[in-house]
């Protein structure tokens, strides 16, 4: 849940700085100068949107380490270290991945979260509070479903859909803030203009925050169903018994205190089903008792 939460925060504040940049570079009188030319808008949006998103990626596991003081193990200080390196080391070698960065970080709630960019140098991170409530079956079962979280590429795939996202949020708002813009001053939308307003920056600015929020729960969606993937990855790699046993103990916790942006890729809940980026524990319980192999 953790990952994703994160990964849409930076999202957003890389995707506000690259439009004031843009303003600023005078890229927006530039597009309006002749009217609005929604070819050239929309290949502006689709640049910003999708470098926007790949920004956000690049930066995902520097942003986790720090948001939550991820400590990653180097050199193993006790035995419960070491079996984490080893576990994630063979299933990591079983799904068919480089060895993560493992990590441990100080938090109250049982949860893990896997990021990065590539899937061959990724972060796995698991809080104090998982390793205390959870037996190693159980750890093991949540290890997994990280793993197969990396291994299935999803923040690859959540990227391209967040470049999606962004594009049209970018479109959106730069034409709806023309069309106010062009209300504002009384000047015909089709006719040539050598400025625009601050009816226009105000508008984009206020409707990249609402658009970009709303669009939020789009990749949220995205992400539930690679939930259900990622629990039967975990299945795979550490048993169903264990991963089952895994999910109905996080039912039973309290609700995940990570980072926004961090959420959507823990293993943990905890936001309205909306917004929030893993399932109901329930429905992933009946989803992998139903399934089969």
């Amino acid at each position: 849940m953790k990952r994703i939460a994160l990964f849409l925060i930076t999202n957003l504040a890389v995707m506000l700085v690259l439009s004031v940049v843009a303003s600023l570079l005078g890229v927006n009188r530039y597009l309006t100068a002749n009217g609005l030319n929604f070819g050239a808008l929309l290949a502006f949006c689709a640049i910003f949107g999708f470098g926007g998103s790949i920004i956000s990626l690049l930066m995902s596991k520097w942003v986790a380490k720090r948001s939550v003081g991820a400590q990653v193990i180097t050199e193993p200080r006790n035995s419960a270290e070491m079996w984490l390196l080893q576990t994630v080391e063979r299933q990591a070698r079983a799904a068919g991945i480089g060895m993560p960065e493992v990590a441990v970080y100080d938090a109250p709630e049982p949860n893990a979260f896997a990021t990065g960019a590539n899937k061959n140098a990724a972060l796995v991170a698991v809080s104090t509070g998982l390793m205390r409530s959870m037996n190693q079956d159980e750890v093991e079962a949540v290890l997994g479903h990280e793993i197969s979280h990396i291994a299935n590429g999803d923040m690859v795939t959540l990227t391209l859909i967040q470049g999606v996202v962004n594009t049209f949020v970018m479109f959106l708002a730069r034409v709806i803030g023309y069309f106010v813009d062009s209300m504002l001053s009384g000047r015909n939308q089709n006719e040539s203009r050598s400025s625009i307003g601050f009816g226009y920056y105000i508008t984009v600015f206020v409707l990249e925050i609402v658009f970009g929020i709303l669009a939020s729960m789009i990749v949220a969606w995205f992400s539930r169903q690679r939930e259900f993937r990622a629990d039967r990855g975990g299945a795979h790699l550490a048993g169903k018994r264990k991963m089952i046993s895994a999910l109905q103990k996080l039912g039973g916790a309290a609700a995940s205190t990570l980072p926004p942006q961090q959420m959507a890729f823990g293993i943990a809940g905890g936001v309205k089903e909306w917004f929030s980026t893993p399932p109901p524990i329930e429905k992933r319980i009946a989803a992998l008792q139903a399934a089969t192999g």
